[in-house]
């Protein structure tokens, strides 16, 4: 009777090796979403094209990329802009026109100003000319060429308001209604009271909460945001089931978008651990690569 029962708890302890192997083996992410796998373009098609320019969204929509990410401020008159650093330096010539005026912070300019400036040169001869659009205009061309729109509130510390700005110029676009809210539209920020903000003048919208928090305090973002979008590098397949586990404000279970992932093969990885989309500067690389692992868009 004893040697019955060990050879019985041996055989039973192979059968659940070979099934947790087995379960190992099978993609995370046929837990944690329906196959499909969100390619966006972050900061427009930017790996060839000017980060955050018109021209980015256009190469975007060429390549066949549905969403496009932009960063938006605000300049010292008050005009929502589209540019991801806090200064104008990198991606601009403010340092030629404007060499007196350093450190070329984004809110110590207007928007006369900035709009003169070149935004495109330094990324080659072919972009020269491109100016930082307002967020008017970036508004403009996405709609124009039916993209999507992933919006990220950005250095809300050096503009205050600039959530509940932000939530008026989409509204006075026309970005609000039903349609667009339901299919084309999510704002995301580091900044939690940023979300917050959008999420109390217009809990309708999808927000996207950036960063990694504790799986302890998931439930409590939960509450605000219907995404945890994680730097890439940070991830791993328990924090996505933890994050997955969890219902959002509109009562759909919590997804998690990955950024800024560049490597194909990354991609997909992280497409079989449970990522409901790659935000990316190759998105045409990272397209094509989902597609053939069986994600697509």
């Amino acid at each position: 009777m004893k040697r019955t029962r060990t050879r019985a708890t041996t055989c039973l302890a192979g059968t659940v090796a070979a099934l947790a192997a087995l379960l190992a083996a099978v993609p995370v992410a046929a837990a944690g979403h329906d196959g499909r796998v969100v390619t966006v373009a972050h900061r427009g098609a930017s790996h060839a094209a000017p980060e955050n320019t018109l021209a980015a969204v256009d190469l975007a929509r060429s390549l066949g990329i549905a969403w496009v990410e932009n960063d938006v401020q605000r300049t010292r008159d008050g005009t929502l802009v589209v540019l991801h650093d806090p200064t104008l330096a990198r991606t601009t010539d403010v340092e030629q026109k404007f060499p007196g005026r350093a450190p070329w912070k984004v809110g110590d300019f207007t928007w006369k100003e900035i709009s003169a400036l070149d935004a495109g040169a330094w990324k080659g001869p072919r972009w020269r000319g491109q100016r930082v659009p307002s967020l008017a205009q970036y508004l403009d061309r996405v709609e124009r060429t039916g993209r999507n729109l992933v919006l990220e509130v950005k250095q809300p510390q050096d503009h205050p308001g600039l959530a509940a700005d932000i939530v008026r110029t989409l509204r006075d676009l026309g970005w609000l209604d039903r349609a667009h809210v339901a299919r084309r539209l999510l704002v995301q920020s580091f900044d939690a009271g940023s979300i917050r903000t959008v999420h109390r003048l217009r809990p309708d919208v999808r927000t996207a909460f950036l960063g990694t928090p504790a799986v302890a305090d998931l439930p409590a973002y939960a509450r605000f945001t219907d995404q945890i979008n994680s730097l890439h590098t940070t991830l791993s397949p328990g924090y996505w089931a933890a994050v997955h586990a969890l219902t959002g404000p509109h009562g759909r279970r919590l997804e998690a978008y990955a950024w800024t992932v560049d490597d194909p093969a990354r991609a997909v990885t992280l497409a079989r651990w449970g990522a409901d989309g790659i935000i990316t500067n190759r998105p045409d690389l990272v397209a094509a690569a989902l597609r053939r692992a069986g994600y697509p868009g």
